[in-house]
């Protein structure tokens, strides 16, 4: 394992950096809220996973410098308590980070603990929430996820 956390800390000349958790929504880029966009053309590194789409990844400009680290079944490329410290470690460089995930990232994307882990770090977080793929897929067949009379409530579970 890559030990990312035992890098030397920020010194007292150096500001720490400050690491923005951004749900790319379910990858239509119209969907992006404008916080998200900015957050993600503001980043000096983007930090992304296997489902941010293309064309959100066209709209960070090419000067930015991108990590994949996506993962799939059985092939990930950092496992998370790597990204964990990865994400710590860029920011402790004095960077602005932009943790870009599909969906919203507190919504089975590990979006919280990424925050704890950063928190504990003394690295400030911006949690910039993004459209789940249960509300885009109901949106886009205008099929509601409640209605009054017929369901009173969601619930969110992962198989």
């Amino acid at each position: 394992m890559k030990d990312f956390l035992s890098a030397s800390p920020t010194s007292a000349t150096q500001i720490p950096g400050k690491v923005f958790l951004i749900g790319a929504g379910p990858g239509d880029p119209e969907l992006l809220t404008i916080r998200a966009l900015r957050a993600m053309q503001s980043a000096d590194v983007v930090v992304f996973d296997r489902l941010v789409s293309a064309e959100i990844m066209e709209l960070i400009p090419a000067s930015v410098r991108r990590i994949d680290v996506g993962k799939a079944a059985h092939r990930h490329t950092l496992p998370q308590d790597e990204i964990n410290a990865l994400l710590v470690a860029l920011a402790r460089e004095g960077l602005t980070v932009a943790r870009l995930k599909g969906g919203d990232p507190l919504i089975f994307g590990r979006g919280s603990e990424e925050a704890e882990v950063c928190r504990a770090a003394g690295i400030a977080v911006t949690y910039v929430p993004g459209i789940t793929s249960a509300q885009g897929a109901a949106a886009s067949t205008g099929v509601p996820l409640t209605h009054r009379g017929l369901a009173t409530g969601v619930r969110y579970v992962t198989g």
